[in-house]
């Protein structure tokens, strides 16, 4: 059946890349800690403290199912998105910075919280294409930010919560990131850190939870952002990262490679593959993240399960 984007629309053809889907959701949720009101909006509403990694590989696999899934499938996952968000709502118990201080309210429903959780995955996945795969032209990133914006309409924006076009989109992210405005919590700087690999990955699977990956996720990243988590960056690691990126952009340009399952395709099952490492981790007595999953919520007690 066909889904909600045509199969050779530039969001399919990017996510179908396993060089996108495997890391432009880390890239995505370090970046987005800086919105301190989405992070803390987002902590106050889940129980899935001590594993973080199954909560992010449902969001991912919930994800593939609206952009690369069938409309059944895609409207699954939609209803599940929609029951789970339908009470989260309140207000923030920690300071996000002068932007939003302690008490500021968010609703899961806000059209331009919602917009921002968008703003994040798409920028994610224009960065990693250039670097992994090939420099988008302008008309594929004008395309592509109309596939986001009809994604976040399917899960219940107003189109009227979206900029009104890719230029715009571009010039408002660029000028939030260097403004004044992101804000690490204590909590989001221990968070983003750890899927940045600052410290290496407690899960199994080396094929995911590699050095490699830490070079992909802390290179493709801003300035600014590595500036904001404290990550260090230097001419050794540059070097690594370009290396990474070239022999990248090189294998997808190989035909053989390009129509590889190992290449190209939906990442649901290595998701699914992080997922169970989390919970053999936790079987074991392991911790996913220390310093978030082995202490108390800094919130209490969770607002809404999500």
């Amino acid at each position: 059946m066909d889904g909600y984007f045509a199969a050779d629309s530039v969001v399919v053809r990017a996510l179908s890349s396993r060089a996108v889907g495997l890391t432009y959701g880390q890239r995505a949720l370090v970046t987005g800690a800086l919105h301190a009101r989405l992070f803390v909006g987002t902590a106050q509403h889940t129980t899935h403290r001590t594993s973080p990694y199954t909560r992010l590989g449902l969001t991912a696999r919930l994800f593939e199912a609206v952009f690369l899934g069938s409309r059944a499938e895609a409207d699954r996952a939609l209803a599940y998105a929609a029951k789970r968000h339908a009470t989260v709502r309140g207000s923030t118990r920690v300071d996000g910075g002068p932007a939003h201080p302690t008490g500021s309210s968010y609703d899961a429903a806000d059209p331009g919280l919602m917009w921002w959780t968008a703003a994040f995955v798409l920028d994610s996945v224009e960065a990693v294409h250039d670097a992994l795969v090939r420099r988008l032209s302008d008309a594929e990133r004008e395309e592509l930010f109309t596939d986001f914006v009809r994604w976040a309409e399917l899960f219940g924006m107003p189109r009227a919560g979206a900029p009104r076009d890719h230029r715009s989109f571009r010039a408002d992210f660029d000028a939030w990131l260097h403004s004044d405005a992101p804000f690490l919590t204590d909590e989001a700087r221990l968070v983003g850190r750890h899927i940045a690999g600052t410290s290496g990955y407690a899960l199994p699977l080396r094929a995911i939870s590699s050095p490699v990956l830490a070079t992909v996720v802390q290179g493709s990243l801003d300035p600014v952002v590595r500036a904001h988590h404290g990550i260090t960056w230097g001419r050794r690691q540059e070097a690594a990262w370009q290396a990474v990126s070239r022999a990248s952009r090189a294998a997808s340009r190989v035909p053989l490679l390009r129509r590889s399952p190992l290449t190209t395709g939906r990442s649901e099952e290595f998701y699914k593959v992080v997922q169970r490492g989390e919970r053999a981790l936790l079987a074991r007595g392991g911790v996913s993240i220390r310093g978030v999953s082995d202490v108390p919520s800094p919130y209490g007690e969770p607002d809404h399960v999500a």
